[in-house]
């Protein structure tokens, strides 16, 4: 006796019960993801060697040992690693990074949200950036330009996240970490920039 699946007579379709839909940029519930704030030496997180907020950068060319010999991928180095107290009129935060050469492409994020005097994070980032790191390539920098005339005074945290291309950046599950920074005026007490121990130069 034959047992049969009726599948011979008829041509079986499949269909999608579940429509895609464009994923938007929320996230349904708060999460918590890793501080890249203090990284102890010698120990990556996430896809970076080493993460760095600073006031800015410098390119550097690495040679092969002799003069006038590049190679194509510059070394970013950040300016005043570690700060995290910034002036109210600072153009933009930076975010340096190294990375393990990658195999493909990445897109690098960030978005700034306020933080309330009783610790809760806005909802609403009030500053982003995207930079597409191309494959082999290990240095990039994300800039957070002031939302205004000037950074209103006050605690920030920045959400970083890493994609593949044509993925969307700012989605909860691409997010790898958060760092945070302080907009105060130089005047007030405290306000000088604070920089963790154990990290790596």
């Amino acid at each position: 006796m034959a047992a049969g699946l009726g599948l011979s007579h008829g041509v079986a379709e499949g269909r999608d019960l579940m429509v895609p839909k464009e994923q938007a940029t929320t996230e349904y519930e708060p999460t918590e993801a890793p501080s890249l704030d203090v990284q102890r030496k010698g120990v990556p997180q996430s896809l970076f060697t080493w993460i760095k907020m600073a006031r800015g950068y410098d390119v550097e060319w690495d040679t092969f040992g002799r003069k006038g010999w590049y190679t194509q991928d510059p070394r970013l180095k950040p300016i005043d690693p570690d700060t995290t107290v910034f002036p109210p009129d600072t153009q933009a935060v930076y975010i340096v990074f190294e990375v393990a050469p990658l195999e493909d492409p990445a897109q690098f994020a960030a978005q700034v949200f306020p933080v309330s005097a009783d610790g809760k994070t806005d909802n609403t980032a009030i500053v982003r950036d995207s930079l597409e790191v191309p494959g082999h390539e290990r240095y990039g920098f994300l800039e957070l330009k002031k939302p205004s005339n000037q950074w209103p005074q006050g605690k920030y945290l920045v959400k970083i996240y890493i994609t593949s291309l044509g993925q969307q950046p700012f989605h909860a599950v691409n997010q790898v970490g958060t760092m945070h920074f302080v907009i105060a005026d130089p005047q007030t007490p405290g306000a000088s920039p604070v920089a963790p121990d154990s990290t790596t130069r």
